[in-house]
């Protein structure tokens, strides 16, 4: 029994000296670069094509025109909130109808804004390191539909706090 003991304490007890796992200066002085060869190789992005073009154009022209009838119903909505009387009132509805007329046709541009999302996540789901010419297209148009939106929700809020106030 002790001669066993003996024999199974001497494969776990070693004097050697193993080296340290921490890490050495020249692994902390190492950064990792591209070879000149894999420099050369990055591909360059594909522009947006002609249909994508005509695409976001018909896209934009959808929010613009959204944005006209927008502006022709602002008016008549601003004039029905001056006009407004209390919530039981009718003068009261018809402002309400006006703000979700202008509502509706924000709603058109929305639509437009939606497509245009979806169309950017596409685009840099095909090139998620940088965004492509694509991509820089879509995003040109989203951010005038968005502008067209922003200035919509602007008019839109305003009048229903009037209307509420």
């Amino acid at each position: 029994m002790p001669l066993a003991a003996a024999l199974l304490s001497s494969g776990c007890a070693s004097t050697r000296d193993y080296p340290s796992l921490s890490i050495r200066e020249v692994e902390r002085n190492m950064r990792a670069r591209p070879s000149k060869a894999e420099e050369a190789e990055t591909p360059q992005l594909p522009a947006a094509s002609a249909d994508l073009a005509t695409r976001l154009d018909g896209l934009v022209a959808m929010a613009r025109t959204a944005d006209g009838q927008f502006a022709d119903e602002k008016n008549r909505a601003e004039r029905a909130v001056a006009a407004a009387g209390g919530r039981t009132s009718d003068s009261w509805s018809a402002a309400q109808i006006a703000l979700a007329a202008l509502e509706s046709h924000r709603s058109h541009a929305m639509t437009a804004l939606a497509e245009l999302d979806q169309l950017y996540v596409d685009a840099r789901d095909e090139a998620p390191l940088a965004p492509s010419p694509k991509a820089e297209s879509i995003a040109a148009a989203r951010d005038t539909v968005s502008d067209i939106i922003s200035a919509q929700d602007s008019v839109i809020d305003g009048l229903s706090a009037r209307l509420a106030g």
